[in-house]
Order: C-alpha cells, then sequence, then structure tokens
C-alpha cells in the first residue's frame, strides 16, 4: 500500500471500530458468553485449515533464517490450539464484571457514590511470532466489552488471518459486530505508526514483542501504551531451603521452555546453600544444555565441584569450559530466551533483594525458601510485577493465574500490572444515585 492506501484503510479501521465498540460494550454477558464458546468450537473443528497456514508461516519464516526461539513462538501445535480453546471457555465461564458497581457508600448530603467497571472502548495491539496472541487477544476483547484493532507481525500472517476469520464467524454467529475484531491486512510498518496515533479512535495501545518494537511503540504512540520491555526474571535459592525442591523448581523455570518472558534468566544463590545446590543445579543443567554464566565465588565453587557431580561418562559428555563461564556485568540484566542462565552466590536474602531491583525487569521473581518470614519480606519488598514463592516463574501467565487469557505483561504500574486480563481492560467511572437532594 501506498501512503495514501494506508492512511484511508487505518481510518476505515478506526472508524469500524468504534461503531463497533458501542455494541460491544452494550452486549449481554449471554451473547459474549455464546461467541467465546463458539470460538472455542471453531478453534478445534479447524486443526487442519490452521495447519496449512501456520506451515506456510514457518516455511517462510526458515527461509529467511529466523532464530530458533522465534520461530518456535511461531508454532501454532495442536496443544497451542487446544489451549487457546480452553481459554475461551475459561474466559466464557467466568462472570461479567462489565457494568458491576463497587464501593457503593452513602453520604452526608443524602447521595450514595460509587465506581462502575467499564470497557476502555478500543485497542490495539500490535506483536510479533505468536499467533495465538490472535486468540487471547480476540477472547479477552470479547469477553471485556471492548473492541480491537490486531496487527501481528509479518512472519504470521497467513496464520493470523486463519484465525481471525474464525473470530469473525463466531461474532456474527453470537449476534455481535465482525467488526468488533480486526485484523490488520497489511504487513506495511506504516500501518502501525497511524493506529498508534489515532487517539480519536484508539483508547489504548499494547504492544507485545521484542524490546525494539515495544520502544518504538511506547516512543510514537499518541495514546497511554500498556508494556513491559524486559523478562530478566530471577529464582532466588534461600537459606534455609528444600534443596530437592529448589533443584527442581528452578530446572522447570529455566528450561521448560527457553524462548517465554518468564522463563528464568538469573539465579541467585544464598552463601550458605551455594556449595550443596551449585554442583547439584549444574549437573541438570548441563544434561538439558543450558550454559551457566557464573560469578567468581560460583564459578570457584563448580571448577571444584562438578567434576565430583559429573563423573564418568556424564562428565566426559560435556565442555566444562563452554558450558560454565565467566559472567560479564552485561549477563546480569540480560533476557537470554535461550539456554543461558546467569548465575551469582549472593550472602543472603538482603542481598538477593537489593540485587533483583537493581538488575531485574519488574517482571516475575522466584524465592525458594523454607522460612515464611523470608517469603514475607520477599513478595514485599521485591518490586516487580509478580512475586513467587517456591514455584517457578513460568506461571507468570494469565491462563495459570485463573484470567482465561491475558493481553500482555505489564510491568507499569498505571493501569495494569503484572498479566493483564479482563479487569486490566477495563476502567471505573464514578455513579452517584440521588433522590432530589441539591447542594447547599
Amino acid at each position: 500500500m501506498n501512503a495514501l492506501n494506508i492512511a484511508e484503510y487505518t481510518e476505515t479501521l478506526g472508524l469500524q471500530a468504534k461503531a463497533a465498540a458501542a455494541l460491544m460494550a452494550s452486549a449481554s454477558a449471554a451473547i459474549k458468553n455464546k461467541a467465546l464458546r463458539t470460538l472455542a468450537r471453531l478453534l478445534r473443528e479447524s486443526g487442519e485449515p490452521l495447519a496449512r497456514a501456520n506451515a506456510q508461516d514457518l516455511a517462510a519464516a526458515e527461509a529467511a533464517g529466523l532464530a530458533a526461539p522465534l520461530l518456535d513462538r511461531l508454532r501454532l501445535t495442536p496443544k497451542v490450539i487446544e489451549t487457546c480453546a480452553l481459554g475461551c471457555e475459561q474466559l466464557a465461564a467466568m462472570p461479567d464484571i462489565i457494568g458491576e458497581i463497587i464501593g457503593m457508600t452513602q453520604q452526608e448530603s443524602g447521595i450514595r457514590v460509587g465506581q462502575m467497571r467499564v470497557p476502555i472502548g478500543v485497542f490495539c495491539m500490535v506483536y510479533e511470532s505468536r499467533p495465538n496472541v490472535t486468540i487471547e487477544a480476540a477472547s479477552l476483547s470479547i469477553k471485556s466489552g471492548n473492541a480491537a484493532i490486531l496487527r501481528g507481525g509479518s512472519e504470521a500472517i497467513h496464520s493470523n488471518r486463519a484465525l481471525a476469520e474464525l473470530v469473525v464467524r463466531a461474532l456474527q454467529e453470537a449476534g455481535l459486530p465482525g467488526h468488533g475484531v480486526q485484523l490488520v491486512q497489511t504487513t506495511d510498518r506504516a500501518a502501525v505508526g497511524r493506529l498508534i496515533a489515532m487517539a480519536q479512535y484508539v483508547d489504548l495501545v499494547i504492544p507485545r514483542g521484542g524490546k525494539g518494537l515495544i520502544e518504538r511503540i511506547s516512543a510514537e504512540a499518541r495514546v497511554p501504551v500498556i508494556k513491559h520491555l524486559d523478562g530478566n526474571c530471577h529464582s532466588y535459592v534461600d537459606e534455609p531451603c528444600d534443596l530437592d525442591l529448589a533443584v527442581k523448581v528452578v530446572d522447570n523455570a529455566k528450561t521448560q521452555k527457553f524462548s517465554p518472558c518468564n522463563a528464568t534468566e538469573s539465579l541467585l544463590v544464598a552463601r550458605g546453600v551455594a556449595q550443596d545446590f551449585l554442583p547439584r543445579m549444574a549437573a541438570v543443567f548441563a544434561t538439558r544444555g543450558v550454559q551457566m554464566r557464573c560469578d567468581a565465588e560460583a564459578l570457584q565453587i563448580l571448577k571444584e565441584k562438578l567434576p565430583k557431580t559429573l563423573a564418568g561418562q556424564a562428565l566426559a559428555a560435556i565442555n566444562v569450559e563452554e558450558f560454565l563461564q565467566p559472567a560479564q556485568e552485561s549477563d546480569w540484566s540480560e533476557e537470554y530466551l535461550a539456554p543461558i542462565i546467569s548465575v551469582k552466590v549472593v550472602a543472603g536474602l538482603d542481598e538477593a533483594i537489593a540485587w533483583i531491583n537493581r538488575y531485574g525487569s519488574h517482571h516475575t521473581d522466584a524465592i525458594l525458601t523454607t522460612d515464611q518470614r523470608h517469603a514475607r519480606r520477599f513478595v514485599r519488598e521485591v518490586d516487580s510485577a509478580s512475586c513467587m514463592v517456591n514455584t517457578s516463574t513460568r506461571f507468570a501467565d494469565g491462563f495459570e493465574y485463573g484470567l482465561g487469557a491475558e493481553i500482555g505483561i505489564s510491568t507499569d504500574k498505571f493501569h495494569a500490572r503484572g498479566p493483564v486480563g479482563i479487569a486490566g481492560l477495563t476502567s471505573l467511572k464514578w455513579v452517584v444515585l440521588g433522590e432530589g437532594e441539591v447542594r447547599s
């Protein structure tokens, strides 16, 4: 498209979204839930055409040399489709919060004052790689009574188009406007620039992707933005702790999947347990092919003790010099999205909290401990959107939190924080009820 066509096209998207938003906002819970259940059914029925569309994207991405983590995010497997369908059903089963009034109080004047939860209106979501985001965004848009304009990455255009067609069918079958959720059909980046500046139509922008994309959206948007820039998540192994539990949880937090933003990228270990924990953890990481970039103390412990832990064939199977590397200053704040983890020995809880607050990305951080006082301090003092105790950072996800789906994860402190579900796509307006009172 040329500049004139882009301008006309985005103007049409905005007009249609604004008109649809009024109808979405006024839809009953039954109608919205019907659309969600219909979408779940259509997803399960459309496995073959969705696989064909996704195969086109994967072939093009591989030919273009797309990095392995991005290819992983692009895959629309049967498991991913089923998770999307379950998310739609979970949302449909949840109470409808739109229109609820909270905090109603009687004032001395006689009036009653409360707040009503209402949709934001129109949100524009710009995202990369993951085609399942199309369904997550669409389903949350439906449940929250918003209209949405979705712009996926060019690498997923065929998958996103196939999914968006199912969304339109579900909306129309339920009696909602097909323009309630619109996919931007062009891959021209100029369309993004116009959409995020259309304050007359768009009420909120949500970027979801790499740091470059999010920085661009944050700099150029003329409307509010919900975002997170990095996912440098920490797992801190405390003294005291259950070492068996800690090894299991840290293994999952790092290796269950390398590409998500909630995978652990930094491991902190209390000095009192480092001699016992680090060799055991390193033995697991060695079998998973995870490189450890260590501070001087962790490196010394591992070079002395790891050979005994990985005796015989196990030791011969790895290149210790490549597997164990000295950390650089840049490693402490790095989001690897790869089989690499930074490792540091800390004096204890105080240093761990200070370290996380300095080098972390305020996304998700976990403590492994048997001391409840330490756990309470950690969740109170670590300045992150999600703080976890004795579990994997990989749970920082809207579906796992029971939100049905998530539109993204926010490390902002206004207006939503952490996984953003239905409530994060709403606002509150004041409602005042009276019986003829006048102000004196």
